[in-house]
């Protein structure tokens, strides 16, 4: 059982790393609402049910992917209960199998570890060499939740919101796709 505080709609007092704090300025900077809440640490999709049930949201699943010679990276967004197939991730994006990047190219490139992957390390200049990929389903949902750049915060934002303000905020434009 994973410890979830109560929701808050304010940002943390304290910071845990530059990627956090930059999430929180970020929202702040682009009027973004959100609800947050802090956790035990919580690295798996099971682990989220209780943050979902807290938010009143289905948690996104973020996976940090590379090809075989670790030239090409994808940050893939998905759907918390979809079951990620190497293949049909390929097969939409017409490339050759991927599989998962390393803790230390998630820790240099993203600037989290292994459980708090986000679509916000889009901040950091260091995830320009990777390519957004989201799954439509995600796109289509009220609610986008995810982690702040932790494994102990978790974010509830309007979808539409970060599709329409963040993405553009940083620049990016995201391959959508069907899987």
């Amino acid at each position: 059982m994973v410890l979830v505080s109560d929701a808050y709609t304010t940002i943390p007092t304290t910071f845990e790393t530059p990627l956090q704090e930059k999430v929180y300025q970020t929202l702040q900077e682009l009027d973004m609402a959100f609800q947050r809440v802090e956790t035990d640490e919580v690295i798996t999709m099971e682990d989220c049910q209780q943050i979902n049930e807290r938010l009143d949201m289905e948690m996104v699943k973020t996976l940090f992917l590379c090809n075989r010679q670790k030239t090409n990276f994808y940050l893939f967004v998905t759907c918390g209960d979809k079951p990620f197939k190497s293949k049909e991730f390929s097969q939409a994006l017409e490339i050759a199998r991927v599989s998962f990047a390393s803790a230390e190219q998630m820790a240099s490139m993203l600037g989290t570890k292994i459980g708090a992957a986000t679509i916000f390390s889009g901040l950091l200049k260091e995830a320009d060499k990777v390519q957004l990929v989201l799954d439509k389903a995600v796109c289509e949902q009220e609610y986008y939740g995810c982690s702040d750049g932790t494994t102990t915060g978790y974010l509830k934002l309007k979808t539409e919101e970060v599709l329409q303000k963040f993405l553009p905020y940083v620049k990016r434009q995201p391959k959508i796709i069907e899987v």
